[in-house]
């Protein structure tokens, strides 16, 4: 399949590396190559080192920079949770620079075949790295009930997540369920009218829900964000760019952690000194989201945040 790709927030998050010509730079998430290419663009004797799991989106993105005039760049097929084993296998201890570009890639989310999407009637799969053996349909058709009403509270904050989770358990008693709109008809039945009428689709939560189990999203992007950070140059920037609010809420809170004194309200009743040392400082005091023209022309950047990280010392 061909796609047209957009890098969501490029000139912003450009910004907010704030790229040295001889730095070197991570992109965890290399997708199109869209954000790997501008950083290439900005230097000059510096390096950049690109993660992706994704064997398509690896082979696409070669295309893209091999068209270039660049080569000093380096593409690490693996998980951005290997962010501190894989830079330390290339003698690499400290960057000046690390962009996360979260979520489902738009490629990954238009391809019918490889289940990401409600829109296409395709095998449940989800896997962002191919290889790996859980999948979606695994989840939906092994997990229990109550394990499968969790991950779609807590992933997907649905509402109806219980009765969604009961009615996939009656369902699969009969026969497994395969297809991405076999489970959106479970998901349509297990609603109320009033939610079906909205304008989102009914599936969207739950989808959400699933890709963020069958990936561990959330898990390994807080343990890589504390390799991340302990990797960062004195002036070296983190900058993170996700999609929905479970994403930027460990963001957020990890940003602040680095931060504030964890016994800054207590400190400030007693006679006493703080010895909490700051060594980043969050530049982004509310996240930067994308302009308006830049949403009309990509809907799907509508609700993206970007947040920065520098270290200071």
């Amino acid at each position: 399949m061909e796609f047209k790709h957009q890098s969501v927030l490029l000139q912003e998050a450009m910004r907010g590396l704030n790229i040295i010509p001889n730095g070197i730079y991570v992109d965890c998430t290399l997708g199109r190559a869209g954000h790997s290419l501008e950083i290439l663009k900005h230097l000059a004797t510096g390096k950049l080192y690109c993660f992706e799991q994704d064997e398509e989106a690896i082979v696409a993105s070669q295309h893209v920079l091999q068209q270039s005039n660049y080569d000093n760049y380096e593409i690490i097929k693996n998980n951005f949770v290997n962010l501190a084993a894989e830079l330390q296998l290339r003698q690499i201890k400290t960057v000046n620079g690390i962009l996360y570009d979260l979520g489902v890639s738009s490629p990954q989310l238009d391809d019918d075949k490889r289940g990401f999407s409600y829109r296409y009637d395709s095998v449940l799969d989800m896997r962002m790295n191919q290889q790996q053996i859980l999948t979606a349909k695994t989840v939906i058709n092994t997990y229990s009930i109550a394990a499968l009403a969790k991950v779609f509270q807590e992933y997907g904050e649905e509402p109806f997540a219980k009765v969604i989770a009961k009615n996939i358990g009656i369902a699969r008693a009969e026969q497994p369920i395969a297809t991405t709109f076999e489970l959106v008809t479970i998901i349509k039945k297990s609603l109320p009218q009033k939610v079906l009428k909205k304008a989102k689709h009914p599936a969207k939560r739950i989808f959400q829900a699933l890709r963020i189990e069958v990936n561990q999203e959330l898990a390994v992007l807080q343990t890589s964000l504390e390799q991340a950070t302990k990797m960062l140059a004195v002036k070296g920037r983190l900058v993170v760019i996700s999609f929905h609010s479970l994403e930027d809420r460990i963001v957020k809170k990890y940003f602040q952690t680095l931060t504030q004194d964890p016994n800054y309200e207590i400190n400030q009743q007693l006679p006493t000194v703080s010895h909490f040392e700051n060594n980043y400082r969050i530049i982004t005091k509310k996240a930067i989201v994308p302009a308006l023209d830049e949403q009309t022309l990509n809907p799907r950047s509508a609700s993206a945040k970007l947040r920065i990280l520098e270290r200071v010392k």
